[in-house]
This record gives structure tokens, sequence and C-alpha cells, in this order.
């Protein structure tokens, strides 16, 4: 397997997704987290490892198509994005909520 950076690792994920969808992917051990466009799996993958120390079985990425946004009578895109759920092994979880 390819050994990683660390550093950069830390970099591809931007935050995890908190929405009511990724809430009930939660009951099946699935996060969700934005990530950089140029993210591929096996970087994702391994960042989630490296930062949060659990065990991925598997990644799955999503970059919806960009909608368009109005103002006024000029007319724009939405700022492209891409997501990654990742399914984690039995047994291991992430604390997205720690308590305050």
């Amino acid at each position: 397997m390819t050994e990683y950076n660390p550093r950069d690792l830390a970099d591809l994920i931007i935050k995890p997704i908190v929405t009511e969808k990724a809430t009930m992917l939660l009951e099946q051990n699935k996060y969700v987290f934005d990530v950089v466009l140029k993210a591929t799996k096996p970087e994702i993958k391994a960042a989630i490892e490296s930062l949060f120390n659990v065990k991925v079985t598997k990644v799955n990425t999503a970059r919806p198509p960009r909608k368009k946004k109005r103002v006024g009578r000029f007319v724009g895109y939405k700022p492209q994005y891409k997501r990654a759920i990742v399914t984690l092994a039995e047994g291991d979880s992430i604390v997205l909520f720690p308590d305050v």
C-alpha cells in the first residue's frame, strides 16, 4: 500500500457533514465528510484512519452536478464540492459531538 504524508492527509478532510440524512447513516456506522475535490478514495481512507484511529472498510464519493445561481441579471454557478461516505469496521466509531 502507498505511504502518504500525514500532514498532507489532514488537509484532505474539510469538515464532517451533520444533516438529517447523515445522522440517519450514523446508525449504519457510516460517516459523511466534505473532502477536497482532488482527493481519491485511498487517500480519504488513509486520512480518516490516521486522524481518528479507526479501521475504514469502504469509501463512497459523490460529486453532485453544479447548480445555477442568479443574482439579479447575472447568472453563475454554486461552487463544486465532493462528499465522502465512510463506512467503519464493526466496533469503531468517531465522536462528532464530544461531551461538553
